[in-house]
């Protein structure tokens, strides 16, 4: 019967005869066909098909069941006529918690679990004819209530706001953090009192957006890192775009933070060479749970026309379009991969076109990075050595150039473990392990720019389940997701009046 129609009058539908005791005589075989007759009923119960309830039920099956304090018999016909056909409901789910077989006869425990409730449902078996049957029912027409847990309510605050297009932030406690503006200044943030400092000692060789700024310049301060040991040595890790009279390109460096100032600057990396494009310069930084410190380089190509016949991002010989992975002190694993003769100190992986997010996951000991295609072809990956991610000779997207063709190139190219069918614009993203949004435990949580995009993944392993959008009536382009170290959230907004936003779990 329907549950929609009948719960007003809670029936409890029972046998005269006894639950009969397992046997082990029992073929495997008649389990099989048992279970199969069960399956047809709750087929039949869930969408209304009397066809299939009458299938599986004798014609002698006799239901009873308890209305206004008194025991009610009904019998097979008039309990066929409670139903009409209808959709199943989605959220319904029917299973087979026991099943005893004994000769010609058995039992079964079942359950039928709704959105909010749970009822037990006990058939009695019978093999006539070499056929089985339902031969009477019981049913705990009263539900199990189950506890509905409150899910989580996210809720936006801004802490700071007037940020010049900030890019990254770094945590020196709960309460204090360094945030990286692309078109300003690296500062230091009281999220208490809200009292700014700029650092100073920044190298004289940034190249910003401001002087030469047109639609889609990258150009500026990116990433900002806390060495692993930072409470010790004070190493803080920067990238950004540096300029000479050839050009632009992507600098990391290291240097100690010492009396709101830097100090001891040691350049790491530079992505040479010096180009006057001012595109996908990557830029984002993380260190895995090696210790190491693994970045990302753009091919810095704005459109594909411009490629050489070795496309960038395949070329080992050429600093763009990779994933490296250092020592803190700039000097390079001795087990990092080996892409031949010639290849860039440091490689790591290859084929990028312009990742700008990569984090770290602790639960799984890998490392996760977002990539920007052109016309669609965003992705998700999971950075493994020497892996070729195929830019430009495989995308999920299209060509920004609609007559390019690339290359053939002999290689195995690894595949996104997630891309999305329109333009997400991913950066930022973080492996979110905090307490206040309890369901959310372990979810790979990704800022983007395109339509103000905050995604929360389902991850279990190395594959993604699930995808929700969150904030859709509320959109701001963002460029990062950071938690504190207290489990806090927070993301920062990709504006010329940026903001770093609080995310709060509203009904606590």
């Amino acid at each position: 019967m329907r549950y929609s129609k009948i719960s007003a009058v809670i029936i409890f539908l029972m046998v005269s005869c006894s639950v009969l005791s397992y046997s082990q005589t029992a073929q495997p075989s008649e389990r099989m066909v048992a279970e199969g007759l069960i399956q047809i009923y709750f087929d039949g119960w869930a969408t209304g098909d009397t066809a299939k309830l009458g299938r599986a039920m004798h014609y002698s099956c006799q239901l009873k069941f308890f209305r206004d304090g008194k025991f009610t018999v009904m019998d097979r016909a008039k309990y066929l006529s409670l139903y009409r056909l209808h959709p199943r409901n989605k959220d319904l789910i029917t299973q087979i918690v026991a099943l005893d077989i004994t000769g010609n006869t058995g039992s079964a425990k079942t359950e039928i679990i709704t959105a909010r409730d749970k009822f037990t449902d006990y058939f009695n078996l019978m093999k006539v004819d070499e056929q089985w049957f339902i031969v009477d029912k019981i049913s705990s027409s009263a539900p199990h209530k189950m506890v509905e847990k409150p899910g989580p309510s996210p809720e936006k605050e801004i802490v700071v706001d007037e940020l010049r297009r900030p890019w990254s932030m770094a945590f020196l406690s709960e309460d204090e953090v360094l945030i990286a503006e692309k078109e300003g200044d690296l500062i230091k943030v009281n999220l208490l009192n809200k009292e700014r400092t700029r650092i100073s000692g920044f190298p004289s060789d940034m190249a910003d957006s401001i002087e030469f700024y047109h639609p889609g310049d990258n150009t500026g301060k990116f990433e900002v890192l806390l060495d692993p040991d930072f409470s010790k040595n004070k190493y803080i890790y920067i990238s950004y775009a540096a300029q000479n009279d050839k050009g632009n390109a992507t600098k990391i460096i290291r240097g100690v933070l010492e009396n709101n100032s830097l100090t001891k600057i040691q350049t790491l990396f530079v992505a040479t060479p010096y180009t006057f494009e001012r595109h996908h310069y990557g830029g984002g930084m993380t260190f895995g749970g090696d210790g190491k410190l693994y970045f990302t380089i753009g091919e810095r190509l704005f459109n594909e026309k411009n490629e050489p016949a070795l496309p960038i991002a395949q070329n080992v010989q050429d600093k763009r379009g990779k994933i490296y992975r250092i020592n803190p002190d700039g000097s390079i694993p001795k087990d990092n991969p080996d892409f031949g003769p010639g290849a860039v100190p440091g490689l790591y992986a290859m084929g990028i076109r312009a990742a700008q997010g990569i984090t770290y996951n602790p639960l799984t000991n890998k490392i996760w990075f977002s990539e920007h295609g052109t016309i669609q072809g965003d992705e998700l990956n999971i950075l493994t050595p020497r892996a070729n991610y195929g830019w430009p000779v495989k995308t999920t997207g299209k060509y920004r150039h609609s007559e390019y063709v690339p290359p053939v190139i002999n290689d195995t190219f690894t595949d996104p473990v997630w891309s999305w069918l329109h333009t997400a614009a991913p950066t930022g993203l973080l492996f979110y392990t905090g307490d206040e949004f309890s369901a959310w435990k372990n979810n790979l949580l990704v800022a983007g720019l395109s339509r103000g995009s905050l995604w929360r993944m389902t991850v279990e392993g190395d594959r993604i389940k699930s995808a929700e959008e969150l904030f859709v009536d509320d959109r701001k382009r963002l460029r990062k997701v950071v938690q504190s170290p207290g489990g806090k959230l927070y993301v920062l907004t990709d504006e010329m009046h940026g903001m770093l936003i609080r995310i709060k779990n509203g009904k606590g």
